[in-house]
């Protein structure tokens, strides 16, 4: 079970005390952040991608690339890459330098998003949201696995003779999540090709994200990756933690109610009872995190938003002790006793380098038996001829 957090890269004002950090300092803070994450024993940051105020992360490679020159274990990833706008072959050259950069510790959240205007600005139609999403992805899954690609589609250019350039680190591609708020047909793409799927957990009651989940789980064993329960699923969420709830509570309701995703709509009361938002002990926390479980499956990751609606470094830096020391070891003990041995751990590079050795031993150990066999079918006719 893989643990970590995962940023929009809001810059929101402190709503205690009126200040707004810089652009600058947003960004340093979050490089800051980041190598927290690994110094306190998690498994994954990722960074989301917008391009317009209130947010900075427009160069999702840029601050991973950095960060992997700073850390030595974390899974550096994205939430998501924007799968729409970007062209799939700047994607696929961009990440696999960053797999190169960072050995390995690299994967990606597939997404469209969640601001129409980001559409134009990159010459695209939002009316054509999921057709892009599916014909570029397409591309990009093809562009990391054949060394040469002859291409033609609808959005972009054809491609004739193209090699994508540096090829993936030990030609295993960075793993790929496809990330969905509320589309079918992204949970359906991500089970087509075997990926992972990331399901937002943030806006929506648990409902929402079982079916989304369900279908994919359903899919996935229908085109023959494995059993339902062996497919790879993650989850977002979010929390605020003090050592007495009531303290959590009354520290984060102001940033709660000013913050620019949902403040100024349901109180902080609805909002917790009704999404998984959890604000309150780390125990409260614990108990919370273990009901995703129930509701999805076993699952292979777990991230958290934790520096969003204006809260100050300082307090992001508790709320990342708080997760190290008393709640992801309790996480991790419980979902390791409860998962059964069938179902697979979070994905990783050596993992996945693992498995592709396995699948071409097998395949030449099969070839080499049906050469033997053939060999043996050949001798004993040849017996049989010389008996006549």
């Amino acid at each position: 079970m893989q643990f970590g957090i995962f940023t929009v890269g809001d810059v929101t004002t402190d709503p205690t005390t009126g200040y707004t950090p810089t652009e600058g300092e947003r960004i340093q803070s979050t490089l800051r952040i980041a190598q927290k994450v690994e110094e306190v024993g998690l498994d994954v940051f990722a960074t989301g991608e917008h391009h317009n105020p209130p947010f900075v992360p427009s160069s999702p490679t840029t601050m991973l690339g950095y960060i992997a020159a700073k850390t030595d274990r974390i899974i550096l990833s994205t939430s998501t890459t924007l799968i729409t706008t970007n062209d799939p072959v700047k994607i696929a050259e961009d990440y696999a330098m960053l797999q190169h950069i960072a050995g390995g510790r690299v994967d990606l959240i597939m997404g469209r998003g969640n601001t129409g205007p980001v559409y134009p600005w990159f010459g695209k139609d939002i009316r054509q949201g999921i057709p892009l999403a599916i014909e570029n992805y397409a591309l990009l899954h093809r562009l990391w696995r054949e060394d040469v690609v002859d291409w033609e589609g609808h959005f972009r250019t054809p491609l004739q003779g193209f090699t994508s350039t540096p090829r993936p680190l030990d030609d295993v591609p960075p793993f790929v999540w496809h990330g969905s708020i509320r589309s079918p047909e992204i949970a359906e793409q991500a089970a087509y090709y075997g990926d992972g799927f990331f399901a937002n957990n943030i806006f929506w009651p648990k409902e929402h994200y079982m079916r989304l989940i369900q279908l994919y789980r359903q899919r996935f064993e229908h085109y023959g990756h494995g059993r339902a329960d062996q497919a790879i699923v993650g989850l977002g969420g979010q929390v605020f933690m003090r050592k007495n709830s009531q303290d959590a509570v009354r520290e984060f309701r102001p940033y709660f109610d000013n913050a620019p995703v949902y403040g100024h709509g349901p109180s902080l009361e609805d909002f917790t009872e009704q999404t998984p938002l959890t604000v309150g002990s780390p125990q409260q926390v614990i108990d919370r995190t273990l009901e995703f479980r129930e509701y999805f499956g076993d699952y292979q990751r777990q991230l958290f938003l934790m520096d969003h609606a204006g809260l100050p470094e300082k307090i992001v830096m508790e709320q990342l002790d708080l997760l190290g020391e008393e709640v992801v070891p309790v996480l991790r003990a419980e979902f390791a006793k409860l998962r059964p041995a069938h179902v697979p751990e979070g994905p990783t590079h050596e993992a996945l380098v693992l498995a592709r050795d396995s699948e071409l031993a097998a395949a030449a150990g099969a070839q080499s038996d049906a050469a033997a066999s053939t060999d043996t079918d050949s001798r004993s006719t040849d017996a049989q001829r010389v008996v006549a």
